[in-house]
């Protein structure tokens, strides 16, 4: 077995790992986003599109010179500020792509990646899903990782009662991203009390 055959096979056991992880999560953790009555043994699952290597990049971030500040609109008629920081560039079956990275505006070093693609509304939650990239995880010798395979459902994809920051138009692909978190297998009826994303 070649080396990166083994790396590759690890790439994915991490996946799976970590999707196993989260499911036990949302099953039994009392901070699980489900209503309770989907908890536990009526628990519908999660539902992934199997791991894809072609829909992990290594990509420098192009910053922009003066970061704006932009105020993207929530499920419940509110706001929230962000900095457009920078923008990835990458190709998938041929097209060209773009997406901004937006940081928090409390000054931390994250990026908040937020998409939409021909995917949602069919496979997908039709609001689109979410990266996000941590520096000390998803950063490789001054280039991100930008994994698809990680794209994951706002907390508004189990349950109504959470508020979710809106995808931003800008960040709105024109191609299928078959990669990460399908839509939630299940009606997010629920009665908690509202939360941010």
């Amino acid at each position: 077995m070649t080396e990166a055959t083994d790396a590759d096979d690890d790439w994915a056991r991490q996946i799976t790992h970590e999707r196993r992880a989260k499911a036990e999560q949302f099953r039994d953790s009392a901070r699980s986003p489900l209503p309770e009555s989907m908890r536990g043994d009526e628990f519908p699952g999660l539902a992934y599109f199997d791991p894809d290597r072609t829909y992990r990049f290594v990509l420098p971030l192009h910053e922009h010179d003066d970061p704006e500040t932009v105020t993207v609109e929530t499920t419940a008629d509110g706001e929230q500020t962000y900095r457009r920081w920078g923008e990835f560039t990458f190709e998938i079956g041929g097209e060209t792509s773009v997406l901004q990275a937006y940081r928090p505006a409390d000054g931390s070093d994250r990026f908040w990646v937020p998409f939409r693609d021909e995917t949602n509304g069919e496979e997908t939650y039709g609001a689109g899903r979410y990266l996000d990239l941590e520096p000390e995880r998803d950063r490789v010798d001054g280039e991100w990782i930008l994994d698809f395979n990680h794209a994951y459902n706002p907390t508004c994809a189990y349950n109504h009662a959470y508020e979710c920051p809106l995808i931003p138009m800008e960040n709105w692909l024109d191609v299928r991203i078959e990669a990460g978190e399908k839509d939630f297998p299940a009606d997010p009826a629920g009665s908690h009390s509202p939360e941010s994303n």
